[in-house]
């Protein structure tokens, strides 16, 4: 297991940077890891990181047709919040797991 120092905190992280404790994640710590990623974050993709983590918590599926049915953003607009491999960065970002469905 690695560590990684976040907003003056020491969190768990696996190979990849996703957190191993979700409960350990605060929106600063998003800034710097968004910041890593290429990404200034708005308060449009905090009310995505939002809701990821409140999925994830419920046990739900993170999927990107998921997201483009949030109401919050289609998913041409996810990709655009987070281009590349959407879904990976968000997970990352907002601290929870990459879901089972990015490889």
């Amino acid at each position: 297991m690695a560590t990684k120092t976040l907003a003056g905190v020491t969190v768990e992280v696996n190979e990849e940077g996703y957190f191993l404790d979700p409960s350990k994640w605060t929106k600063e710590m998003a800034v710097e890891i968004a910041k890593e990623e290429g990404l200034e974050l708005t308060d449009q993709h905090f009310l995505l990181l939002d809701f990821l983590r409140t999925r994830f918590a419920t046990g739900e599926a993170l999927t990107i047709r998921g997201v483009g049915k949030s109401g919050i953003v289609d998913i041409k607009g996810f990709y655009g919040l987070f281009p590349g491999a959407p879904m990976k960065k968000a997970a990352k970002i907002a601290g929870i797991p990459k879901p089972a469905s990015c490889i």
